[in-house]
């Protein structure tokens, strides 16, 4: 029978039942899944972000003594490690996580992850390369600037009430014009590069081979690189080629009126040697964003006039950090849609 309006028509009994509310998609399922150790409070909203995509286990939760113990709890359900420049993924990390399947460092240097040990096991690693550049660049070129001009000493002298009272402050040294020297002509090494020709400085670098750079000058080893500079700006990778590669002997070529910056890691440099160059006035001066054993900075350091000290702080302003950690959570992100990762490490 045809229906009408007075007479509606039913759906029978054997009709598709109503559809049921919406599942959580495999992706996120996927997501939720991965369990992520975060071995330090190193960024506040790379930690939020982490929590509300992963599960998300905090380290420093646990007291230092019991952090074997809760390693052994939870080894089953962590997969994946977020570090970064001062805590990574050691070998004895490794070994006590046996489903870990990925290590992503909010950094762009990886030391601290023993690579070799992450080949072994198929562990992939990633880190952020790129959206730091420009920041640390900014830096070595600030520190450069704030060692010759003496700008921090310059600022004390004010506060303590100097200028009043003993009158203008001393004389320093200009930063244009000099002859620049860079340890590793990579993505940063290259933008403090640019930025130092901006002020009408020479470029010369060693780097593991030469670059297809004409206007700068290629040294072969670093201590003819600087003995040929005035300014010596370290910003290589560090390795077991490149520990202490800064020695006593590139000081002395440096020499009394050379001034050594690093924004690389604190182990590419001497660093007894550099303290002991400095006090001695075998060296000019120094900026140093890196320390051997951060966070310790040689307290010989301290009362030097003559050196300028930040505590890492090379890619710390806001942008950076957030680009760093978008870059940490997409890699993450891909490793559980097993997608391609975004910045993976060879």
């Amino acid at each position: 029978p045809v229906a009408t309006a007075e007479q509606p028509t039913h759906p029978p009994h054997n009709s598709q039942p109503l559809p049921l509310p919406p599942s959580v998609p495999p992706a996120a399922m996927a997501m939720e899944s991965l369990g992520v150790l975060l071995l330090h409070p190193m960024n506040a909203y790379l930690e939020q972000e982490l929590d509300s995509r992963f599960r998300l286990f905090r380290f420093w939760d646990s007291p230092p003594d019991g952090r074997a113990e809760f390693l052994r709890a939870n080894s089953s359900a962590i997969r994946a490690v977020v570090g970064n420049a001062g805590y990574n993924a050691d070998a004895a990390l490794i070994d006590a996580l046996p489903s870990l399947e990925i290590v992503a460092s909010f950094s762009v240097g990886i030391d601290r992850v023993d690579l070799p040990k992450c080949r072994e096991r198929g562990i992939r690693v990633t880190n952020t390369p790129d959206v730091l550049t420009d920041d640390v660049a900014d830096l070595a070129v600030g520190l450069a600037i704030a060692a010759l001009r003496k700008i921090p000493q310059a600022d004390r002298y004010v506060r303590a009430g100097l200028w009043k009272a003993k009158g203008d402050y001393t004389l320093t040294t200009r930063f244009s014009g000099k002859r620049v020297a860079i340890l590793g002509l990579g993505r940063i090494g290259l933008a403090i590069a640019k930025r130092a020709e901006a002020f009408g400085c020479s470029i010369s670098y060693h780097s593991r081979s030469e670059k297809p750079f004409p206007n700068y000058k290629f040294f072969t080893n670093v201590v003819d690189l600087a003995a040929n500079c005035d300014v010596l700006i370290v910003a290589c990778s560090l390795n077991a080629e490149t520990h202490h590669m800064v020695n006593r002997k590139v000081m002395d070529a440096l020499g009394p009126d050379g001034v050594l910056i690093n924004i690389g890691r604190g182990a590419l440099v001497d660093e007894p040697e550099l303290v002991s160059a400095l006090l001695e006035k075998r060296l000019g001066a120094a900026g140093l964003d890196v320390f051997e054993h951060e966070p310790f900075a040689p307290e010989q350091l301290f009362s030097l006039d003559n050196v300028v000290l930040v505590p890492h702080v090379g890619s710390d302003t806001e942008e950076t950090c957030k680009a760093m950690a978008d870059l940490v959570l997409k890699n993450l992100e891909a490793h559980a849609l097993n997608k391609p990762l975004l910045t993976p490490v060879p």
